[in-house]
């Protein structure tokens, strides 16, 4: 079955929803492929024609969590050389509520520090984003600045949701974003 398949889409939707639930009741690591694919109706070599393990079912089932990071940051951009606000983009603010408010799921796919398959994920896209922007631009130090930024954003957001950073999502996308533009503005281009 290709991916454009309706039934591939329609089974696959039904995985990562039979996972999301398993993990509002327990951590990532201890769900079972037996358990996902019991609650979504399907057989254990349907789960394997479609997924490697639950961790690449995991990072499908939160793609969207990952891409609604990424627009966040980026929200404010209306345009080639537009300058980053001074506040951050209300959408930053409703990104960190929505977690907020799924933080028991998202805890079991990010963990302290940012690590966790949503961590890494989240990790390479923000990079990867950050990176071609300042390329697109000219700014200097593409990959150490993008990094930076990438690492910043998983590691605070991860740290939040684990109780570790206080704050709540208004608070914190005030201080994020300041830390994020402080990132950026590092190094910035020499005349």
């Amino acid at each position: 079955m290709s991916a454009e398949d309706p039934r591939t889409a329609r089974t696959r939707a039904r995985l990562r929803e039979s996972l999301l639930a398993e993990c509002a009741h327990r951590p990532l690591g201890e769900v079972s492929v037996s358990a996902v694919v019991r609650r979504a109706g399907v057989g254990r070599a349907t789960f394997y024609l479609h997924y490697e393990d639950l961790t690449a079912l995991a990072l499908d089932a939160c793609a969207d969590v990952v891409h609604a990071a990424v627009d966040a940051l980026h929200a404010w951009q209306t345009g080639p050389g537009a300058q980053a606000p001074a506040r951050p983009p209300a959408a930053l603010a409703a990104f960190l509520a929505d977690a907020a408010a799924h933080g028991a799921l998202y805890r079991t796919l990010l963990l302290p520090g940012g690590g966790g398959p949503l961590g890494d994920r989240l990790h390479r896209e923000l990079r990867a984003r950050a990176r071609a922007e300042r390329t697109a631009v000219g700014a200097p130090h593409a990959d150490l600045v993008a990094s930076a930024v990438a690492a910043t954003f998983t590691g605070v957001l991860a740290d939040w949701l684990h109780g570790l950073v206080p704050g709540d999502p208004a608070g914190l996308a005030d201080l994020l974003w300041a830390l994020l533009l402080a990132l950026h503005g590092t190094h910035r281009r020499q005349p």
